[in-house]
């Protein structure tokens, strides 16, 4: 199950307390105070994880805390401090302060890391308060609370190229083609209900990947379908493969559409390099895709192509138009 938004409750370990104590030693009648100091509460650390993909662990587990430190004890021995809390999360994890809703790290990179929460501080033990006037103080520190928070985990996938269409424009076809990603297809809207992520294997050791967006109508900037839930992950890609179906009636009302969508949703989006990718030209005849190639050359200035995933017609030459538009 793809899950790519979640909140949790985090606390980091609570200080040990000091210890109030004093030597007893035969021969030693006034033994001084001897209480050690309280060991530090465990950091909750969050650290990306690569072989994670979505956030389904959060799911099931809302509440993560991270060790207390331990009391300090006679004879002059610290408590041990706690151990750190490290929770693993997919590559492509925001996290927000939930309470004021700010962003407090971007984890985009791997073995990204960052303490979240910090363990209290340990309570000095009386050993350190005695003077030369109080050389045997009762009394000793407490230790200090963990920050404890609530947090909003947001996934944002990371690919290369993200592939933007209407319901069956064939996108699931096409990265299943391409790479050994395998989406679920079939003759119906809405086949893909979450993104999925393939590697593209190019020539001579390169690779790059690309990301299978769920079907755009029109209207998902504001909520309609699946395009909203899933716009924002695109967000990261460096170039966008628009694909629409040759044999749709308005091939350029339809590029408007998907344009108009993406810029309702982040004028950023808009902004992104793209390629107009014409998909299931295996339905119509070679003299029709040619016609229709023409035509369309006219009408857009971007890069474009017709190709078809399902015969493999020109799927090498759009890798080689990905390959180039990603490497500029």
């Amino acid at each position: 199950m793809f899950i790519d938004h979640a909140e949790i409750f985090v606390k980091a370990g609570n200080g040990g307390d000091g210890a109030v104590a004093f030597r007893r030693e035969k021969f030693v009648p006034k033994g001084g105070p001897s209480g050690g100091n309280g060991g530090k509460g465990g950091d909750v650390i969050f650290q990306v994880d690569e072989n994670l993909h979505t956030l389904l662990d959060f799911r099931y587990k809302k509440k993560y805390s991270a060790e207390n430190g331990v009391n300090g004890a006679k004879a002059l021995k610290d408590g041990k401090n706690g151990n750190d809390l490290i929770i693993r999360v997919p590559k492509g994890t925001i996290i927000f302060n939930k309470e004021s809703n700010e962003a407090i790290a971007d984890l985009d990179e791997n073995e990204s890391r960052i303490i979240i929460a910090k363990g209290g501080k340990g309570g000095k033990g009386n050993s350190n308060f005695a003077t030369s006037t109080n050389q045997t103080p009762r009394f000793a520190e407490k230790g200090k609370t963990g920050a404890e928070l609530l947090v909003k985990l947001e996934l944002k996938l990371i690919a290369d190229v993200g592939l933007v269409g209407f319901p069956n424009a064939g996108k699931s076809t096409l990265i299943s083609k391409v790479s050994a990603a395998k989406p679920k297809i079939a003759d119906y809207p809405f086949t893909t209900l979450k993104p999925n992520i393939g590697i593209v294997q190019y020539k001579d050791y390169k690779s790059f990947a690309i990301a299978d967006i769920p079907g755009i109508i029109e209207g998902a900037s504001l909520g309609k379908g699946l395009g909203h839930e899933f716009l924002k992950h695109i967000e990261r890609t460096e170039l966008l493969l628009i694909m629409i179906d040759a044999t749709s009636e308005n091939i350029k009302n339809d590029y408007k559409i998907l344009l108009k969508e993406l810029k309702n949703y982040s004028t950023l989006l808009s902004k992104k390099k793209k390629l107009i990718g014409i998909t299931k030209t295996d339905l119509l005849s070679n003299e029709e895709t040619q016609k229709l190639e023409l035509k369309l050359k006219k009408i857009f200035e971007e890069n474009i192509i017709l190709f078809s995933a399902v015969s493999g017609y020109n799927i090498q030459e759009l890798l080689d138009m990905l390959w180039s538009n990603l490497n500029r």
